[in-house]
């Protein structure tokens, strides 16, 4: 009764020449990944509290939120240069504020008389709260965005470490380029989404390369299991055949991750929302890349090394 899967993404037998398009997916590849790092350098990411310091307060309003009495109520306890801002519905606010510097004899006294001004002042509004406040330091600010980023580099350097052991140094280098250029098209979506790239996003960046990497190694493994059974076949038939018979798989696991993180993004509310979009575009981004990025780059590395016994392609 089961011994055939309920749902095929992909008819068996499905034979598609996806290598036959790898120089346009490399090349699109590329002009999307130039973008995002100028995208990156300007007008650059939009740090969040993580990694540009600062006081950070989240208040909810009676009501659709009044910005000019806000504004009274902070100017009343003489808190100055307050950015001050809607986020998730209309009665949420969010009020920035920069810390003093560190540098100073009682820089936490300060920065706690700041967050107890804000409070207060969020207090005398009828029926508002304060949600949450945060307050971090410059020093400690550029500590969370090196480990941050040392994070992401030592991450790519396992990924390399562990599939150069599993595989060859072809699947290993091809896999972590991909990977680098998956990361900077993150890179360009938070820019232009102007979502907040702190600590939380650092995780969904560690999630999608993680994610990334699985999906490439299920195709790898088939490369590698159909480079033992067919000697003679040429490697970029067999990339294509190992693609096709992984397809539906790759679909159906891209697209139960994709669904699972649709409903954070569409009602997970402020706190959640830009991890879960964040995801959204990695996972359609590493899977789209699995089989137009990292297979043409194995094609092009492993074509001599991988089949030197390899008939000539069959000419149509």
């Amino acid at each position: 009764m089961f011994d055939r899967p309920l749902l095929r993404f992909v008819p068996r037998g499905t034979k598609i020449n996806f290598m036959r398009g790898r120089f346009i997916g490399l090349a699109t590849s590329a002009v999307l990944s130039i973008a995002s790092l100028i995208l990156f350098f300007h007008p650059g990411l939009t740090l969040g509290l993580d990694f540009r310091g600062g006081i950070v307060v989240e208040a909810r309003t009676q009501g659709p939120a009044d910005f000019n009495a806000i504004r009274a109520a902070l100017a009343a306890e003489h808190v100055s240069a307050a950015g001050v801002q809607s986020f998730g519905g209309p009665d949420d606010v969010l009020i920035r504020l920069d810390t003093p510097p560190d540098s100073e004899p009682d820089h936490e006294a300060r920065t706690q008389a700041m967050v107890d001004s804000v409070r207060h002042a969020i207090g005398t509004l009828p029926g508002a709260q304060v949600l949450r406040a945060d307050a971090v330091g410059a020093s400690v600010s550029r500590e969370l965005f090196r480990n941050g980023m040392l994070a992401l580099g030592i991450s790519l350097l396992m990924i390399l470490a562990y599939i150069w052991f599993r595989f060859e140094w072809e699947f290993a280098v091809s896999a972590v380029v991909t990977l680098i250029l998956d990361l900077t098209k993150a890179i360009g979506f938070l820019v232009i989404t102007h979502f907040e790239f702190d600590l939380v996003m650092v995780a969904a960046i560690l999630t999608i390369l993680g994610y990334s990497t699985n999906d490439k190694v299920v195709v790898y493994d088939r490369v590698r299991e159909n480079l033992r059974k067919y000697r003679t076949m040429p490697l970029a038939e067999l990339i294509d055949l190992s693609i096709n018979e992984t397809l539906s798989r790759t679909l159906g696991t891209s697209s139960t991750v994709f669904l699972a993180a649709l409903p954070l993004a569409l009602f997970g509310g402020a706190s959640l929302s830009g991890f879960a979009w964040v995801m959204l575009f990695g996972i359609v981004v590493g899977t789209s890349s699995s089989i137009f990025i990292a297979a043409p780059l194995l094609l092009l590395m492993g074509e001599k090394r991988l089949r030197r016994d390899a008939r000539p392609p069959t000419r149509t």
